[in-house]
């Protein structure tokens, strides 16, 4: 039927991570239509288009092999903000967060962490670091099999140089 499985992981861009509950069908103006219900961590439901799932960003959990690009990226030097007013930073990195990509998700991190030792984040900024942490937090730790804890030390250490 499509890319997703019952009881599969998958990321849903801009929302977070959530499970495949029902791969099935649903009548949207008198048409049956082919849908992935998505249970968030939230707990929301979703229900996706199968055929739309693409293009709304709903994506699978990176693969292992992909994780050391991961931290490589975070371990990168931070790139400094063209836009020196914080609302135009905020839009920015918004952008990036809602491409639901794994690698742009931890370019945000990487430079917010960053610009805060430099200056006090704004109010936004510091919730827009804690969802670009705990989106890097809970897909890293799915995707390597390991306790959210454990993965969250392990990028703090990152910042504060200890890795």
């Amino acid at each position: 039927m499509g890319q997703f499985e019952v009881g599969d992981m998958a990321v849903y861009q801009g929302q977070g991570i959530g499970q495949i509950t029902d791969v099935g069908t649903m009548e949207v103006a008198g048409n049956s239509l082919e849908v992935y219900t998505l249970r968030m961590d939230s707990g929301t439901i979703v229900r996706i288009p199968t055929h739309k799932a693409a293009d709304v960003g709903l994506r699978g959990l990176i693969d292992p092999d992909e994780v050391p690009s991961v931290y490589a990226v975070l371990r990168e030097e931070a790139d400094r903000p063209k836009d020196k007013t914080w609302n135009r930073r905020f839009r920015a990195y918004n952008e990036k967060l809602r491409t639901g990509s794994v690698l742009e998700i931890a370019q945000v991190m990487r430079d917010l962490y960053r610009l805060k030792s430099d200056k006090e984040l704004s109010y936004g900024e510091r919730q827009m670091l804690d969802q670009a942490r705990s989106l890097l937090v809970k897909e890293l730790s799915l995707a390597t099999q390991r306790d959210e804890i454990e993965v969250a030390q392990e990028l703090e250490d990152i910042f504060a140089g200890e890795c």
